[in-house]
């Protein structure tokens, strides 16, 4: 097998893991709250403490994958088109 056809095959895998993994779970967690909803803050003791939700996911902790949001985004172009 050459590096071309390797380095292809290794591609597609990826790219059908990551197809997958938009199916089975749309959703995964925030980053910028790392799932938790809410940041975290450190007080000047030293002790971490509960800050104010987040934003970005709007405090659920999750947010919709860039593939799922591309997939959905063709979808809904592809079903106002043929109305």
């Amino acid at each position: 097998m050459s590096l071309a056809a390797l380095a292809t095959a290794f591609l597609l895998i990826v790219t059908l893991g990551y197809v997958v993994t938009c199916w089975l779970s749309p959703f995964g967690d925030c980053r910028k709250c790392d799932g938790m909803g809410h940041e975290l803050k450190t007080d000047r003791k030293g002790k971490t403490r509960r800050g104010r939700d987040c934003r970005r996911c709007e405090a659920t902790g999750k947010r919709i994958r860039v593939g799922r949001w591309i997939y959905n985004r063709a979808a809904r172009t592809y079903r106002a088109g043929t109305r």
